[in-house]
């Protein structure tokens, strides 16, 4: 938590996007060191992991404690990551929707959803069997006492992991974890989530041999990609200025409704939540309460509309492309949060996150092999789960910029079914501690 080099907000960015940069300057070298090594790990792989070096030496840091003239502690964070999820994901959301093809994403069939909830058993399942393998090595990880109990704070991980941020807080207040102890909870959820997402980014770069592994038929995703490219093909045209402001004014304009009503909905939702009798009741729907799912979801729904207007035009004009770099500067604002070195300060804990997710991504990697679900139904059911809807969107746009959508979609189900899905997880993950 020591101040990093540079703490200025400003600054940083700049740094961000000189990584950035570098990753797109290298990538695009067609000979030499550099095109062998994209042809291994993929450039969305660097733009995450390039911060989380600069995060790790200490030049950078989403937040950190200084001292004031008083002698008081002073916490203070970075605003990038806010400013990327709040503002410019939506926006790229919005974006990247605009020339959405409804009827071939529908046609995409039944493994995206077969997947999304295989890997929501995945962690369901997941948490009491960590739990149980853990404490035949190490009893006293999995142990403690009343609200001290490690299993009281799992059930907050379960509920990041099923839904998101609003599903993780509403598991806290159910089950009363000691506060005191909570960050480190947070800790592992950032720690074993990012090392989940860079493994799943760098298969990326594999996913021709391993959709030919798991035998996948990809024909209803190469099917959109073609609509979509098709489209883009009969309305491309060069750019003017013009355009670039209408695009933008499109995409921050709907980000700008999408935080007003936001407002209004999280409010109103969480008001009629709160007048629940059934505590039970009031925690599952909490999630109603987040002004995060109302900015996504109101986002991604203006989106659609506009895709059955003259709007979609502007993917011609490179609307997606400017989505991309929207998420690109998320995915380096998301490496950012990741200290390699926190990986060793709490080896026990780790430990359960590390074999949790590991049952989670087996799961997964079983029932693609038997439906033979194409890899990118296995990367954005599991991102729709462990990311929520600040990653799967990058994940499914990694695929092609036309599939976001997808990864959005299912986030958002994510948030509906977490706080259930992690009462489930939970009571499990008791029953296991005591066995």
């Amino acid at each position: 938590m020591e101040a990093p080099l540079f703490t200025n907000d400003a600054i940083v960015f700049g740094i961000l996007m000189i990584s950035l940069g570098f990753v797109f300057y290298t990538e695009s070298q067609t000979s030499g060191f550099w095109h062998k090594f994209y042809k291994i790990v993929p450039g969305l792989f660097m733009a995450y992991f390039i911060p989380a070096i600069f995060t790790t030496l200490g030049v950078i840091s989403p937040e950190w404690e200084t001292t004031n003239a008083a002698g008081e502690v002073v916490k203070n964070k970075s605003q990038l990551y806010y400013v990327s999820s709040r503002f410019l994901l939506p926006a790229a959301l919005v974006l990247m929707t605009l020339s959405i093809d409804l009827k071939a994403i529908f046609n995409l069939g039944s493994k995206a959803l077969i997947m999304f909830f295989t890997g929501t058993i995945g962690i369901v399942i997941g948490g009491p069997i960590a739990i149980l393998l853990i404490s035949t090595v190490s009893p006293e990880t999995v142990g403690g006492a009343d609200f001290d109990a490690v299993w009281r704070g799992l059930s907050t991980l379960a509920g990041s992991w099923i839904g998101g941020g609003a599903n993780q807080t509403a598991m806290l207040e159910i089950y009363k974890y000691n506060p005191a102890k909570y960050g480190g909870m947070v800790f592992v959820d950032i720690v074993v989530a990012n090392i989940w997402m860079a493994i799943i980014l760098i298969g990326i770069g594999k996913k021709d041999k391993i959709d030919k592994w798991l035998k996948a038929d990809t024909s209803a995703i190469e099917d959109l990609k073609e609509r979509v490219s098709s489209f883009t093909q009969g309305v491309r045209r060069n750019p003017t200025l013009t355009d670039f402001i209408i695009m933008l004014a499109i995409a921050f304009g709907t980000v700008g409704f999408g935080h007003f009503a936001a407002g209004y909905l999280s409010e109103i939702f969480a008001a009629i939540t709160a007048s629940m009798e059934s505590q039970t009741w009031r925690n599952i729907f909490s999630f109603l309460g987040s002004g995060f799912f109302w900015l996504i979801s109101i986002s991604t729904i203006v989106a659609i509309l506009l895709s059955f207007t003259k709007a979609k035009n502007y993917e011609g004009a490179g609307a997606s492309k400017i989505g991309s770099i929207f998420i690109y500067v998320l995915v380096a604002t998301i490496g950012m949060k990741m200290d390699l070195t926190l990986i060793f300060d709490n080896v026990g804990l780790i430990a359960i996150g590390l074999v949790w997710m590991a049952i989670h991504a087996g799961l997964l990697i079983l029932v693609a092999k038997l439906i033979r679900a194409p890899y990118f139904f296995l990367a954005v059911g599991s991102q729709a789960n462990v990311g929520g809807a600040a990653s799967a969107p990058i994940v499914a746009q990694a695929f092609h910029p036309s599939l976001a959508t997808v990864g959005v979609l299912l986030a958002v189900f994510g948030y509906a079914i977490g706080t259930v899905g992690a009462i489930l997880c939970t009571i499990l993950m008791e029953i296991a501690s005591k066995v």
